[in-house]
């Protein structure tokens, strides 16, 4: 195997890696010279990532795994990690589910749904595997938030609301871990391109590629930092809108059909 980068890590595991930004990790990690795991439910698309020419031969693991499913993360992620030679060296909590959900409807399912993947499943991955890292004294626990937590709109309260639980988790993890030697980022993304921004049928400002955006990431990544916030006109006016007052946002959002970034 080549050699590799300076301070890449050797081990990573990639939630919600079947398609979009996690599938770009994967790759970005991957021709880093780290042993990828790469998990999803979709496991045919897995396998097409680990075919992927662009990534080195044999350096990514399909995982079959369902982060809303607990005892199966609990299961299972400590297992990785004891493969893992040396342990897990990176862990990015990326999978997650958007959409819209109009509370004068009944759609417990899709709030729930919502809670299940990007509350319980993301804060699952990141705490079963916080002690194994502490107890060796090293590790990078890394969350993928939005910035759709930073503002809410009209029907996204849900979305927002799991994403602004994952920034201020990773803020809490970062506070008990620092001393143990283990690193946490917290990163909020704009639009990029995936399946999930597919659906909507808006013109999105600022849309990144997603090998783009994941270059950005990884090497947000690498350089520890805590909270990694991008592009940066999404981000300035994303940090004006919340000082706006909200029924000028209601009415803008809902009159041009444009919704958070996710």
């Amino acid at each position: 195997m080549p050699a590799l980068v300076n301070d890449s890590p050797r081990n990573v595991l990639v939630t919600g890696a079947s398609s979009g930004l996690g599938r770009a990790l994967a790759l970005w990690f991957s021709r880093r010279g780290a042993t990828v795991w790469a998990a999803a439910r979709r496991t045919e698309l897995l396998e097409s990532l680990a075919a992927d020419s662009s990534a080195r031969p044999g350096s990514i693991l399909p995982l079959s795994l369902d982060v809303s499913d607990v005892a199966a993360i609990r299961r299972v992620l400590p297992e990785i990690d004891s493969k893992a030679e040396g342990g897990l060296d990176v862990v990015i909590a990326n999978a997650g589910l958007g959409g819209e959900a109009n509370p004068r409807k009944d759609t417990w399912e899709k709030v729930e749904r919502m809670i299940q993947v990007n509350v319980t499943g993301a804060a699952a991955t990141l705490a079963t595997l916080a002690p194994r890292m502490a107890e060796r004294g090293r590790g990078h626990l890394v969350g993928i938030s939005s910035l759709a937590g930073w503002i809410v709109t009209p029907k996204m309260g849900v979305y927002a609301a799991t994403k602004m639980f994952l920034q201020v988790y990773c803020d809490g993890l970062h506070l008990d871990l620092k001393g143990a030697g283990v690193a946490v980022t917290c990163i909020n993304p704009g639009f990029v391109k995936s399946e999930m921004t597919a659906k909507n049928k808006f013109k999105m400002p600022f849309l990144l590629e997603a090998d783009d955006a994941a270059d950005r990431m990884g090497r947000a990544i690498l350089r520890g930092e805590k909270l990694f916030a991008y592009p940066w006109p999404m981000v300035l006016a994303t940090r004006a809108a919340r000082w706006v007052p909200e029924v000028i946002v209601a009415r803008v959002m809902g009159k041009s059909g444009l919704r958070p970034p996710s």
